[in-house]
C-alpha cells in the first residue's frame, strides 16, 4: 500500500491500525483465562493452530516400556571386565606417604598372556595380513637362499680410480665443514 502525502488519508490509515490492534486485544482477554502466555503479551499459537491437548500419563509410559523393551533386546550383559590390551598402560607410582609400597599382589596369568599378546607383531599375533597394507612384506623371508658367490644375484660395490677420488673429496669436505 502506498503512502500519499494528504494528511486526511494517514488519518484514515492510522484509526484503522487502532481498530485493529483493540480487536486482537478483545480476543486475546478471552485467551488470558485459558492461556498464560497470553496474559503476558506473548503469542499463544501459530495461525490455524490447534490447541494442544493435555498429555496422557498412560500413553506416555507405553511408548517408554516400548524404548526400554527395544533397547534390552539388542543388549549384551558383560560381567567380565577387563583393561583394553590394545590401549596404553600408564602405571602410576604410590603417593609418596601411602605405607602399603611393599606389598605384592598375586599376577594373573590370562591378564599378563593378553598385554603381551598385544604388544606382538601383526605377523606374530595373526596368521593372515589384517589389512591391504599388511599385504605388503607380510612374508619377509626370502624367496631362496642368498648366495654371495652366484654373479647373476650379487652386485658388490666395486671402486674405480675416479669413484675412489669423489670418496676422498667428499671426506675432506666432510672434516672441513665439521671443524670449521
Amino acid at each position: 500500500m502506498q503512502m500519499k502525502s494528504h494528511i486526511g488519508e494517514k488519518l484514515v490509515l492510522s484509526s484503522q491500525r487502532q481498530r485493529c490492534s483493540t480487536e486482537v486485544r478483545s480476543k486475546s482477554k478471552g485467551l488470558q483465562d485459558q492461556c498464560p502466555r497470553a496474559s503476558r503479551g506473548l503469542p499463544t499459537s501459530m495461525a490455524g493452530a490447534k490447541p494442544k491437548t493435555p498429555v496422557d500419563i498412560v500413553h506416555q509410559n507405553a511408548i517408554h516400556c516400548e524404548t526400554i523393551r527395544k533397547e534390552q533386546m539388542s543388549q549384551k550383559l558383560y560381567t567380565e571386565f577387563s583393561i583394553n590390551p590394545f590401549k596404553k598402560l600408564h602405571v602410576l607410582t604410590d603417593k609418596p606417604m601411602s605405607r602399603n609400597t611393599n606389598e605384592h599382589e598375586e599376577e594373573d596369568p590370562t591378564f599378563l598372556k593378553i598385554i603381551h599378546g598385544a604388544r606382538l607383531e601383526p605377523t606374530k599375533k595373526y596368521t593372515h595380513p589384517q589389512t591391504e597394507s599388511q599385504e605388503i612384506g607380510w612374508i619377509s623371508t626370502p624367496l631362496i637362499v642368498p648366495d654371495r658367490s652366484d654373479r647373476r644375484l650379487n652386485f658388490p660395490r666395486q671402486n674405480s680410480e675416479i669413484t675412489k677420488y669423489m670418496d676422498a673429496a667428499w671426506r675432506l669436505k666432510e672434516q672441513t665443514q665439521n671443524l670449521g
